[in-house]
């Protein structure tokens, strides 16, 4: 997990996680820190296990850190935040050391983890996707009835 490491340390991603928790720290709900980024991970790892998938735990861990990194340009300069990710994303990446086609899979799921259209993908992009969703626990949270989602879009199980 050493490139991922690096992922954590790298400046960029420091400085656009630290603006992001400055931008969040009153919001009541679904904060993108990296509680929200390890659940994300964590639950799309196990989905590769229990489906005997052979994506690399660097891999999704990659992904799963750098999902949300362009949340914070979002809500600044309105660019979609799977958009300012992707480009973010890619820096922090080579950085980092992950080959041409490692950063070809990450970037991909950062660009399209809010695609339904990954929805039931097998890809690393799919799992992102999945995992997102299901690290959003919605019964259990606090701010649920102040909550601005649709009833469909709300999770309400527990389910990996």
């Amino acid at each position: 997990m050493e490139r991922v490491n690096r992922i954590c340390e790298h400046p960029v991603w420091k400085w656009h996680m630290e603006r992001l928790a400055e931008y969040e720290k009153d919001r009541i709900f679904c904060r993108h820190g990296m509680e929200h980024l390890l659940d994300v991970a964590r639950i799309a790892y196990i989905e590769n296990l229990e489906n005997n998938r052979s994506i690399s735990k660097e891999i999704i861990y990659g992904a799963a850190l750098l999902h949300d990194i362009g949340r914070y340009l979002q809500y600044t300069e309105g660019i979609p935040h799977e958009k300012a990710g992707e480009k973010l994303a890619l820096e922090i990446l080579k950085d980092s050391g992950f080959s041409e086609e490692e950063q070809e899979e990450i970037l991909e799921a950062v660009s399209r983890h809010r695609d339904k259209d990954t929805k039931d993908s097998s890809q690393l992009a799919g799992l992102i996707y999945r995992a997102d969703k299901q690290s959003r626990i919605c019964c259990f949270c606090s701010a649920e009835p102040e909550c601005n989602w649709s009833e469909e879009k709300k999770n309400r199980q527990i389910r990996v």
